[in-house]
């Protein structure tokens, strides 16, 4: 009886192994961004393109958007012990470097108490802040910022208080 169970098992194995050798193979998943090779594939990353280095400030498309770096921190330090940005852009160096001054907002804590320094929460400058790249967009996008919305809001309302009535 226990002979028959562990061949009737055995039957069963290899029926299902058999069967999957027969089927096509699973269809892989790819993602926009990363181009025809499956995301179970590693990929070679593109090369790095030169930072943009104008230093041109660009405008924010959003409310409290934090500000782009408008050139190169390629090799900036910045950890725990010191940090390359808050050599312009402390408040207390800005009128010798010319550079845009940290806002206050980075020398309030959590509770908004004004701080001495550059608060902790506030201090790893990248985390927000991002240098530009003259990089194609990997997706198409139609974003449009507010000012744009608000304009071609403007400008139906009035086309449509022109328009005549009847």
């Amino acid at each position: 009886m226990n002979v028959l169970r562990h061949l009737t098992l055995l039957l069963c194995l290899c029926a299902g192994l058999a069967s999957a050798q027969t089927q096509p193979p699973a269809r892989s998943f790819t993602d926009a961004a990363r181009g025809p090779t499956p995301i179970t594939e590693s990929t070679k990353p593109p090369p790095l393109a030169n930072a943009i280095n104008d230093d041109v400030r660009r405008t924010r498309n959003y409310a409290m958007q934090p500000p782009t770096i408008p050139h190169r921190v390629d090799g900036y330090q910045i950890d725990k012990n010191f940090n390359k940005c808050l050599d312009c852009h402390a408040r207390a160096r800005t009128e010798t470097s010319q550079a845009v001054p940290v806002s206050i907002t980075h020398y309030m804590d959590r509770d908004g108490r004004v701080l001495g320094q550059v608060s902790t929460r506030r201090y790893f400058c990248m985390q927000c802040h991002v240098a530009q790249d003259a990089a194609r967009p990997l997706v198409n996008n139609t974003f449009q910022d507010v000012d744009t919305v608000i304009q071609q809001s403007l400008k139906k309302s009035q086309s449509a208080d022109k328009a005549p009535k009847k």
